[in-house]
């Protein structure tokens, strides 16, 4: 009779002690992100946070979820795992600011083919580092270790953030107005959105590699590339408890021309003034090296400006001020105006 060997999650290629020495190994990294509503550490099954927001007469839960996209591949590619997470955090803090909100707390999932708890724990550790940037804690996440589905050295990272906010001091766009000013805020370069296209163009059609150093580059391209999103949380939030912000707009997946539509109320345009705002080199590389037009530009990457804030007119001069005395690259891109039949954002030279 033929005898059959013995299996275990470990022949099918989950290793549990790998995933006990990742917690062994992020256990500081959390722990420093954490605020003093965190109840409990870490390792129970679901993450404890004090709801008692004593400085708020009706607070409103803010919620977003995201990922970091094949930003991931360039991070393969180049073989650091530091600032992904980072990346993580920004696309949903961002995201929960432009309402006005404070973002609390953070959740992540890390998913991968086969669990390198080093490599891990530097990925976790990053989204420690953009948690603490951002004022929230992290404080849970999932790690699934999954065979067959993933490929052996590569992961997937998903997170969520939750933040709160005043009910009357929601910023929802509601009361932007024709003559109302368009404020950009510097992003670090593409942040986490048009890989796929930006890695078609570097690495096929120029082929280029993470270590290439293109022409007039200071960093080799994986570097730039892999410059982690920008987390525009505390300053703009020390910003609109001392001015009225009408709307923001999160310049992400859709880049100008689908964001800034989304805080705009019926009949109004935003009127963008091309060259009103410097764009940094990859941009350029991208858009000569793939023959791309304007408009796929500006509605593929945010083009150098992250965060779009509307303000009135009398508040331009002194919000753009204030915000670079709060170490922001503000810059005066646009105005508000009345829309006809045209697009909901136009550009102009």
């Amino acid at each position: 009779m033929r005898i059959m060997k013995k299996l275990t999650y470990g022949n099918a290629g989950v290793n549990i002690d790998e995933g006990m020495r990742l917690v062994e190994l992020i256990k500081p990294a959390v722990r420093s992100s954490f605020r003093k509503e965190v109840l409990g550490g870490i390792g129970g099954f679901g993450a404890l946070f004090s709801a008692r927001f004593t400085k708020l007469k009706d607070p409103v839960l803010v919620s977003s979820t995201d990922g970091v996209g094949t930003k991931l591949m360039v991070a393969f590619m180049a073989g650091v795992h530091s600032t992904v997470g980072i990346d993580l955090v920004a696309m949903s803090v961002n995201d929960i600011l432009v309402a006005g909100a404070e973002p609390l707390f953070f959740l992540d999932y890390f998913a991968t083919g086969r669990l390198d708890a080093k490599k891990a724990s530097e990925v976790i550790r990053g989204i420690a580092r953009g948690c603490r940037t951002a004022g929230c804690a992290l404080i849970g996440g999932e790690t699934a270790e999954m065979p067959g589905l993933y490929k052996p050295l590569e992961y997937d990272l998903a997170g969520f953030a939750v933040g709160v906010v005043e009910r009357k001091k929601i910023i929802d766009g509601s009361r932007i107005r024709p003559g109302d000013r368009v404020i950009g805020l510097a992003s670090s370069g593409l942040h986490s959105n048009g890989y796929s296209l930006a890695r078609k163009v570097i690495f096929e059609r120029l082929g280029l590699t993470a270590k290439s150093v293109p022409q007039g580059f200071k960093d080799d391209i994986g570097t730039t590339l892999l410059a982690p999103t920008r987390i525009y949380v505390k300053p703009v939030l020390r910003l609109i408890d001392e001015f009225t912000v009408l709307g923001m707009a999160h310049i992400t997946g859709g880049g100008f021309t689908d964001n800034i539509p989304r805080i705009l109320p019926g009949g109004l345009k935003a009127v963008i003034r091309k060259g009103s705002w410097p764009i940094p080199k990859i941009f350029s590389l991208i858009q000569a090296g793939g023959s791309i037009d304007d408009a796929e530009m500006l509605r593929t990457f945010n083009c150098g400006v992250g965060l779009v804030l509307i303000v009135r007119e009398k508040d331009e001069s002194a919000v753009i001020k204030r915000l670079k005395a709060l170490r922001e690259r503000p810059y005066p891109i646009g105005v508000i105006a009345k829309k006809g039949r045209g697009p909901d954002v136009e550009f102009t030279d």
